[in-house]
This record gives structure tokens, sequence and C-alpha cells, in this order.
């Protein structure tokens, strides 16, 4: 006999978002058009069952472009975005690329770069070292972005270049904290110039969003994602502000908690933007082999939002 009933309130949206699905596609398309092998520098979008199932596909990945051997195959950029220099770089290598950066951090690019032609100084807000934030800062001359990370750097930020100053953001952040730094930065500089439209994406917000409604009802939330994918990690935290303090990631290494579980009558499940829906479909199946499981959606938009892929792969 199955020991105990458990109801699971699955949010929605979940999962992939447009920009990781045309970002697939790509490398796809990339290996139907060209053949085997395609290089992808960086991984296309940070979810390991994606990366693998590419790789068994004909994909190779590497981190630099010096890293490819036969540069007569083409090389394939991340959704995250790449600095300037790498388009330059395999151009001087003579590579076919194709750049599947999600349009949204495209957009983000092109902004800093107006701005920066405009006289301004650019605040970036986002993660150091994540691979969007270094195709962002690539945009610009050196010298003329900065990276503030949380609110402190916010409160000691010193605008020494004496420049009027504008800020963007990395798409994938938690919207509460980001609202924080962008006020703190407001309160100290009167003229801070912001974007006419939020950075943080439509898919950030809405499965932020989506987490908010359920968390509270939860006596435990799982977010389905890979430790390197910045939105997935921000899901757990909005989880845990959100009412559930016994939130956490389930990524390709976890071990599932069935004993906490066990003592659970309510549990939340969302994924990252990365994380394909198999992912979640596995892990309410092995819930199913141990409790009585109910599923409720709570679903609080619909996505209906498509990215075209590059022509030269049509």
């Amino acid at each position: 006999m199955k020991s105990k009933e458990i109801k699971i309130l699955l949010s929605a949206p979940r999962g992939f978002c447009a920009g990781v699905e045309r970002a697939i596609e790509i490398v796809e398309k990339s290996i139907q058009k060209f053949g085997a092998p395609v290089y992808v520098r960086h991984e296309i979008v940070h979810n390991k069952f994606v990366v693998d199932s590419l790789k068994k596909k004909g994909a190779i990945f590497v981190e630099e472009l010096e890293e490819i051997e036969d540069r007569s195959r083409p090389v394939i950029f991340s959704a995250h975005g790449v600095p300037k220099k790498i388009p330059t770089d395999a151009k001087n290598y003579n590579m076919t690329y194709v750049d599947a950066t999600c349009p949204l951090v495209s957009k983000v690019h092109r902004e800093a770069e107006n701005l920066n032609k405009a006289g301004y100084h650019i605040i970036l807000i986002g993660h150091k070292n994540h691979p969007e934030v270094i195709g962002t800062m690539g945009q610009l001359p050196k010298g003329s972005i900065d990276l503030i990370q949380n609110e402190d750097e916010a409160k000691n930020y010193d605008n020494t270049y004496k420049k009027k100053i504008a800020f963007v953001t990395q798409t994938t952040l938690s919207l509460d904290d980001t609202k924080n730094i962008i006020q703190i930065l407001k309160n100290r500089f009167k003229d801070l110039r912001e974007p006419l439209k939020e950075d943080i994406c439509y898919a950030t917000t809405n499965r932020q969003m989506a987490v908010k409604k359920i968390a509270n009802k939860c006596d435990m939330f799982f977010v389905i994602g890979s430790r390197n994918s910045s939105n997935s990690v921000r899901l757990v935290e909005v989880a845990k502000k959100s009412g559930c303090i016994n939130s956490m990631l389930i990524h390709s290494e976890s071990n599932i908690p069935y004993h906490d579980i066990q003592n659970s009558d309510v549990i939340g499940i969302s994924s990252g933007a990365s994380a394909p829906e198999i992912l979640v479909e596995n892990f309410i199946n092995k819930l199913k082999n141990r409790f009585t499981i109910t599923i409720d959606e709570v679903e609080i938009i619909k996505e209906n939002v498509v990215f075209k892929i590059p022509n030269k792969l049509n």
C-alpha cells in the first residue's frame, strides 16, 4: 500500500522560455544544415540534460574559440550572449558562426551601447562571472561599465567618472532584490537613467510571480534546474522569501529528500527557464512510486512568445 497522500501544486508557467527554445533549435538546425560536429561556445543553456542530449546529436562544447581544433566547422554562441570580441575573433579565424544570444539579452546589449554613445557611464546590476554579465560588459570599452551585485555595493558605489549614469540589468535576476538595488541607486543619484522597458525578461518575471502565488501554501518547494542556472537559483530564493523556507533546487546530482516529503501534505514544484519539462515529469514519477499524488496546476499567465531563428538556418 502506498503510504502518504501528497498534493502537488505545479507552478505555471515553468520551464523553457522562448530564448532557450530558440537556442536549442539553433544547435539542432545547425547540425542538420552543416552536419556534425558543430561547436558551441559555452553551455548553450545552463542545463546538463540539454547539453548531454545535444552532445549525442553532434555538438561539441568549448569554453573558448581557441579550443576548437577544426576551424572549418561552425561555432554557435550561447543564449547568454558574448562579448563583442568573440564574433570578431571568429571572423579572424575565418569561422562560420551562428549567434544564439537570446533576443532579450541582445536588447540589453543594444541599450548599453546606445547609452554609452549618448555619454552615459553604465551600471550593470547582475552577478559577477555569469556569462550574460561577461557578455554585456564586453559590449563596451573597458572602464565605461561597472557591475553592482547587491544592496551594499549600491550603497557604496562611487561615481568617480562624474558623468551622467544609467543602469541596465541582467535578464534573470530576482525582481524584488533588483527593485531594492535600483531604489538605493535612485535615492543616491537623482538623474539616474533607467531602461524604457524593464530588462528582467518576461519569463523570469512570470516564473517568479507563479512561485510567489503558491509558495506560502506549501510545506516544501522544489525547483528543477541546474546549479549554474541563475534564474533557477533565483526561483528557490523567491519561494523561500514568499513563505516556504523549506525550498530547494533539484539538479542532476540531487538526492530527493523522500523522508521530508513524507512529512509534507502539500509540495510546490517549478522549473527554471533552461530545464526541459521531462525533468519535471521524471521528478513527479519518482514521487508517484512512493506516494499517492494529486496534482493541481496553478497557472498565472499563458506564454505565447516565439523568437525566430536566424535566416541562415532556414
